[in-house]
């Protein structure tokens, strides 16, 4: 068996499943789930049509690179959605078969294992980035997310002598669970190590259409465009975005994104994935191209998540500490007002009120002596807005008993 299987932590839904062992949620509640980020809101339904409508494709095998009409599509969106310039879609774009599977295996792609290589991950992170990298025999090194920088990463706190070893760089924006955004002058500092070291940057996005502002959050390829490196010899030098529909388009299930950037790393990560067979069926195809070529149903999508966020945050305001996130659809919420911890706060709010959130020590890990999901909750704010309204109510009289002699 290979080794490098024992290193990899227990899921954080695991580990709930193992906190709430035991437990009988009130029956006087009906349950709501606030633990998974997985979109609750309906499928468009031309997106279904397409998929429907294109199933005689299922007689033909997919080719890995996608049809040149997919890769069009994307490259179309990103051009209009991030200002940049067109992006080359025979080299410069890639489908996936959603980002987890492709956030995983870039590192398999990239890392040159006859070396000693640091993986390096936000904290708290997606937990893909450090099974990504145990399994590709590198190590991960965790960068805090920072409260006193709205949750944003302190790369300046870095040594010198780790970014030495680093040769692959994972950046979530906007980020699971905070919703922190990465600035521009973040990303010209990046650029610049980037450039130093020679590591990839790998830049997950799949929450870039979920926004609580006027303005979207800056992509990567957008920052990258602003400073001057979307063209040259080099276009997009080290860099790779990962996008999908699941969030955007509420269509999780059907396991479709894709990634761009640097055509020297979308070659040799196409040669890769041609050997896994994670090839897009035709059918999902037909529909990601729909999907890609609408925006209203992603601003009604958007709206639904404002209002949402507009009800919910004051409520809960009122018995934890919780901000507004810059985007994404997670409450990342200090709990202790509570007197509680982050783990016995989501088991007794499960066993009294039958709501479910995640500890948000679940999603970090120790480093630099601080695990920063400690005495945090994650709330996914996917379900309807009623429910979501109802999750908060309780949650608001669940921390109100907490205050009783």
């Amino acid at each position: 068996m290979n080794p490098h299987l024992d290193k990899l932590h227990p899921y954080p839904f695991e580990k709930l499943r193992q906190l709430f062992s035991g437990v009988t949620p009130n029956p006087a509640y009906a349950p709501i789930s606030l633990g998974i980020g997985e979109p609750k809101h309906p499928t468009p339904a031309f997106i279904q049509k397409a998929l429907t409508h294109n199933l005689q494709g299922l007689a033909n095998y997919p080719s890995t690179i996608g049809s040149e009409a997919l890769r069009a599509a994307i490259a179309s969106w990103l051009e209009h959605r991030y200002g940049v310039p067109a992006l080359d879609p025979a080299t410069q774009v890639l489908p996936v078969n959603g980002s987890r599977e492709a956030l995983f295996g870039i590192a398999h792609c990239v890392l040159d294992a006859s070396r000693p290589a640091l993986v390096m991950c936000p904290n708290p992170f997606y937990q893909i980035y450090e099974g990504a990298a145990y399994l590709a025999g590198a190590e991960p090194y965790f960068v805090n997310s920072d409260p006193a920088r709205n949750f944003a990463c302190d790369y300046a706190s870095v040594p010198s002598a780790v970014w030495e070893r680093v040769q692959l760089l994972y950046l979530c924006s906007p980020g699971n669970p905070t919703g922190a955004t990465v600035s521009l002058d973040d990303w010209s500092a990046l650029f610049a190590l980037s450039d130093r070291h020679g590591f990839v940057i790998a830049a997950d996005e799949c929450y870039s259409e979920i926004y609580h502002g006027a303005a979207a959050p800056l992509g990567a390829l957008e920052a990258a465009h602003a400073l001057g490196r979307s063209a040259g010899p080099a276009p997009y030098a080290n860099l790779i975005v990962f996008s999908s529909l699941s969030k955007r388009s509420n269509v999780p299930g059907m396991r479709s994104g894709f990634v761009a950037g640097d055509p020297a790393i979308i070659k040799k990560f196409l040669l890769y994935r041609t050997y896994c067979g994670g090839a897009m069926s035709p059918p999902v195809q037909a529909a990601s191209i729909a999907a890609w070529s609408d925006e209203t149903h992603v601003q009604e999508n958007r709206a639904k998540y404002r209002e949402k966020f507009s009800l919910v945050t004051p409520l809960l305001k009122q018995v934890m500490d919780v901000e507004l996130p810059d985007a994404g659809f997670y409450l990342w919420a200090d709990v202790r007002r509570s007197g509680l911890s982050d783990t016995e706060f989501a088991r007794r709010l499960y066993a009294e009120y039958n709501v479910t959130v995640l500890p948000g020590s679940y999603l970090a890990r120790t480093a630099q002596g601080v695990n920063p999901g400690q005495n945090r909750i994650r709330m996914a704010l996917v379900a309807g807005i009623d429910e979501g309204l109802e999750a908060a109510q309780r949650i608001v009289q669940f921390c109100n008993t907490l205050k009783t002699p």
